[in-house]
């Protein structure tokens, strides 16, 4: 096993990377490191980003499609880097309180004007297990969830519905 903070310093790498463009007289386009993505700024002619977020449990499935300005997206799940065992999924985010990895949620992914704070809230809201959707409404930042049972919620899909 391995423990790393790559989460946290992928995010704030991509904020990074996208102030860095800036300073560099980029006006428009995207930073993408694995998922993590900052908005530079719109395409040139003013239109906006479509990003898509995948389905947590359907494979080739896509959950929502934004279309962003500015901010920023991060996701947090239990599909990417994960092992299955006797059926069982186990992903990488690990509950700091047990040492066993998150089993309500599937995935979450939060927008926010940094990178860094997008993925701390969705790595937050899927440390809250069940507690997650309702944590994540009173935060206030636009956000998607899925749990394990293939439920979904969150204002982005409130958004779009």
């Amino acid at each position: 096993m391995e423990i790393d903070f790559g989460g946290v310093v992928k995010e704030y790498a991509v904020d990074r990377a996208a102030s860095l463009c800036r300073e560099a007289g980029i006006e428009h386009g995207l930073v993408n490191l694995g998922g993590d993505i900052k908005i530079i700024g719109p395409h040139d002619d003013g239109s906006p980003w479509r990003i898509a977020i995948r389905h947590p449990r359907i494979s080739g499935s896509i959950l929502q499609t934004l279309l962003l300005h500015s901010g920023a997206l991060a996701s947090s799940g239990d599909y990417e880097r994960c092992i299955t065992v006797d059926g069982v999924r186990y992903g990488h985010v690990l509950n700091p309180k047990t040492g066993w990895p998150v089993n309500f949620m599937a995935a979450v992914s939060v927008i926010g004007e940094f990178c860094v704070v997008a993925g701390s809230a969705s790595t937050i809201g899927m440390l809250k297990g069940e507690e997650g959707p309702q944590w994540l409404n009173e935060l206030g930042l636009p956000h998607l969830w899925v749990n394990v049972q293939r439920e979904s919620g969150g204002s982005l899909l409130e958004a779009a519905g």
